[in-house]
């Protein structure tokens, strides 16, 4: 793996995402990032550096963010840095596999796909996906039960779709955290949650 090229992606996505401190910023794209090479690590098979700039890249054309079309940002980065061809093709075929919304139930055709599509989805569990929950309803002027009914509509349904046994395995304790916290919630505000 090119330490080189994963240090430019780096400073790309802090360049990219400068200024965003929503759900969406560089810091989720780090946190993708770590989880994914842990995920990579418990899978031998798979190419880490697809799996790295993948994770690094999973976000710079997000339709919630950007305004860019045919992976236009990811393109730019990987072209100026000399990145061949068929491994652009391979970088984006499981850049494209990541999200929830745009995909409905599709599972990745590639490992390296399935590790960051993981990857993602657990940066939207547990104390990290509450936080980022009620980040972006506060950005988005969402009432606290609009919030809550994001739980219901993605949330609590991510730990059934994880591709690989090491994702699994963190999900089951992020998915109990997300309950914990329903119950709570639920306690305090009177309310069914």
């Amino acid at each position: 793996m090119s330490e080189q090229l994963i240090e430019n992606a780096a400073a790309y996505i802090r360049e990219l995402f400068a200024g965003n401190a929503g759900g969406h910023d560089a810091a989720h794209t780090f946190r993708v990032y770590r989880t994914a090479l842990w995920i990579a690590g418990k899978e031998p098979e798979c190419d880490r550096e697809i799996v790295a700039l993948a994770a690094l890249l999973h976000d710079a054309d997000d339709h919630k963010l950007f305004q860019t079309e045919g992976n236009a940002n990811a393109l730019r980065f990987l072209r100026a840095n000399q990145v061949p061809e068929e491994r652009i093709a391979r970088i984006l075929e499981a850049v494209n596999s990541v999200s929830f919304s745009q995909n409905h139930g599709r599972v990745p055709d590639t490992l390296e796909g399935k590790i960051v599509q993981d990857a993602d989805r657990l940066d939207a569990m547990g104390a990290v996906g509450i936080a980022r929950t009620f980040a972006y309803g506060g950005e988005h002027g969402r009432p606290l039960r609009a919030s809550v009914e994001h739980f219901h509509d993605k949330l609590l349904r991510l730990k059934d779709t994880m591709n690989t046994e090491a994702a699994r395995e963190l999900a089951e304790k992020r998915h109990a955290f997300l309950e914990s916290f329903l119950k709570e919630l639920s306690e305090e505000t009177q309310e069914e949650i």
